[in-house]
């Protein structure tokens, strides 16, 4: 981090652009589009790396049986375009990783869809799907469409209050974006933190009156997901795992799994990594090279949606699929119905 901070001339600059930007959108110079059906948009302040995936699914879980839910991403990483409903037959490069892990999880139980345009896809979403609200992902700075509900995500060990704009550090928009928040979560906490750790995250986020501070964990499931069967946690110890990764922040998922396996070999890709066939070639060599009898390729869940349809390694790829537990769940829940309720 030392070395970026001779970048921050460089973050001034962009400091002016997107602060001239927001400036715009206040004044309406810039429009936002408001809609009719509860939008609520799961975002953060910087690049990524904060959980937002388990978090937009917990949301979607919360709506679900109440209401006709929708999910909108921009599809990262897709080679197609324009508006796309995820189906049985969708793959990664029709609408992306992220929005096909949330239609893995639920299915036909809400609607997932991209779109690079928001506004076309939420008209879309209330027009022909009769969707009764819309959780729009990774929408913090798509200013164009003015949510009516957002949850801001920070991590607990690189907050956004301690962070500089890029390219020195990791923020898109200055810290006090934050406002614009409904809610605040601290993700990614440790089991065990101190009251005092806890109140000097609050004082340091100051939060206004109109937003509430959650925070929460990350909760790894007990059994690994193949494509043959599952593999329970009493039975993790015996096997060496090939660890395959292509998230922005790797290490709290490579310590778990390095404490509850064998042997743990780790190959690390960048966040949304398109695996070529060398990747995949790669991986497989390095599989083979494993002695053990007891041996599987374990990736992410987000990471397995990019690797399920290579034939080389689907027999022994698996994924652990993960949850986040939040401290005052009731409260947080409450809330987010009263919210989509009302309007």
């Amino acid at each position: 981090m030392n070395w970026r901070k001779l970048l921050l001339p460089l973050s001034g600059l962009f400091w002016i652009g997107v602060s001239l930007r927001n400036l715009a959108y206040k004044l309406g110079i810039f429009r936002s589009r408001k809609f009719p059906i509860p939008v609520i948009c799961v975002g953060n302040l910087s690049v990524g790396g904060t959980g937002k995936s388990p978090h937009v699914i917990m949301v979607a879980e919360l709506l679900k049986d109440e209401f006709q839910t929708a999910m909108l991403s921009r599809g990262y990483g897709r080679k197609t375009s324009g508006l796309v409903i995820a189906n049985y037959s969708s793959k990664v490069y029709d609408i992306g990783d992220e929005p096909l892990q949330f239609f893995n999880r639920f299915r036909n139980k809400i609607v997932v869809a991209v779109s690079e345009n928001r506004i076309i896809g939420i008209q879309k979403l209330m027009g022909f799907f009769k969707s009764q609200v819309v959780i729009m992902d990774d929408g913090f700075q798509h200013r164009q469409v003015k949510p009516g509900y957002s949850i801001l995500l920070t991590d607990f060990n690189h907050p956004y209050t301690q962070d500089y704009l890029l390219p020195a550090g990791n923020l898109r928009e200055p810290r006090s974006g934050a406002n614009r928040a409904n809610v605040i979560i601290v993700t990614k906490c440790p089991d065990a933190f101190t009251i005092k750790q806890r109140d000097a995250i609050l004082a340091k986020i100051n939060a206004k009156p109109h937003q509430k501070v959650y925070f929460s964990k990350i909760v790894y499931s007990n059994s690994l997901i193949g494509k043959r069967f599952t593999l329970t946690s009493d039975e993790w110890r015996d096997y060496q795992v090939l660890l395959v990764t292509g998230i922005a922040n790797s290490e709290p998922f490579v310590e778990f799994v390095k404490n509850r396996f064998n042997k743990v070999q780790h190959m690390n890709f960048p966040d949304h990594h398109n695996f070529s066939m060398a990747d995949i070639q790669e991986i497989d060599q390095e599989y083979d090279k494993i002695q053990n009898l007891h041996k599987i390729i374990l990736t992410t869940e987000k990471d397995y949606m990019r690797l399920k349809d290579e034939s080389a390694l689907i027999e022994n790829l698996f994924y652990l699929p993960i949850e986040v537990e939040l401290n005052d769940l009731d409260d947080f829940k409450q809330n987010l119905l009263n919210y989509v309720r009302k309007n």
